[in-house]
């Protein structure tokens, strides 16, 4: 009897350690760990009729990676971020700034952009069909 109860008590409590979460998942998922595969990137924008500069550049060797982006802020300097990020000491990142801060002494109205012109512009569409009027229709007199 004592061999039945202690068989008994260990498949309860083999099943409640298997159960389900309470997201519906297994306690214990397999990781499954892929190699590094290596990469390289850029990209850059200067628009200077909006006043856009931003730019990017990374690379990895797989198991490493570099790289440094940089933004021109609204108060004239421009943002440098240089970053070190690997799966022993995580993400390193070094900000420098270039330039000065500079702040409008006086206030007016928001600066616009007129849109350029290229030329006569081009109509994207045709003429206007002409339209006959339907017909009016006059119900028949019923005779009850």
């Amino acid at each position: 009897m004592a061999r039945q109860t202690i068989v008994f008590l260990m498949l309860v409590g083999m099943s409640i350690a298997d159960q389900p979460n309470s997201y519906g998942q297994q306690r214990y998922q397999p990781v499954y760990k892929e190699e590094g595969k290596p990469y390289q990137f850029n990209y850059g924008v200067n628009d200077e009729y909006a006043g856009t500069d931003f730019g990017q550049n990374e690379e990895s060797d797989g198991n490493t990676v570099r790289g440094s982006y940089s933004v021109q802020l609204p108060d004239g300097r421009k943002q440098t971020v240089t970053y070190v990020a690997d799966h022993e000491r995580g993400y390193q990142a070094e900000v420098t700034y270039y330039g000065e801060a500079q702040y409008a002494k006086v206030y007016g109205p928001p600066v616009t952009f007129k849109p350029q012109s290229y030329g006569q512009p081009q109509k994207s569409y045709g003429p206007r069909p002409s339209y006959q009027p339907q017909p009016i229709y006059q119900p028949r007199p019923s005779y009850s």
